[in-house]
């Protein structure tokens, strides 16, 4: 079965850096093109980047554009989300997701998602 694993969230100090994992397995990863998102108690799931199935386009959501960088490693079925330049309003729990298409911009729609790994900002 598709599974979807996060990690690599913590506790970082504003204007600091986050590097988070997602390891996939149960699916052929090159097929799918991938997203991170971020949810808030409250609020709803925002979805803030995407990156094609080959690596080759990543496109953001413009409240992280310029500080955040998605990346895939097809040989380790790995997606990463690095986070530099850290605010507080990043505070999040961070879910990656699969694309339902394999060439995704960042508000397409996911069919599955992991858990979630938690990311706080703060001094």
């Amino acid at each position: 079965q598709v599974q979807l694993v996060e990690s690599g969230g913590g506790l970082a100090q504003p204007g600091g850096s986050l590097e988070l994992s997602c390891v996939a397995s149960g699916f052929t990863f090159n097929n799918y093109g991938m997203m991170w998102g971020r949810q808030v108690p409250g609020k709803g799931l925002e979805w803030v980047a995407a990156i094609y199935n080959d690596g080759s386009v990543t496109t953001y959501g413009d409240s992280v554009k310029g500080r955040f960088t998605i990346s895939r490693d097809n040989n380790k079925n790995t997606l990463y989300l690095q986070m530099n330049m850290l605010k507080p309003e990043d505070t999040a729990l961070y879910i990656c997701g699969r694309a339902k298409v394999r060439k995704p911009d960042y508000y397409d729609k996911t069919d599955y998602r992991g858990q979630g790994t938690q990311v706080i900002v703060s001094s």
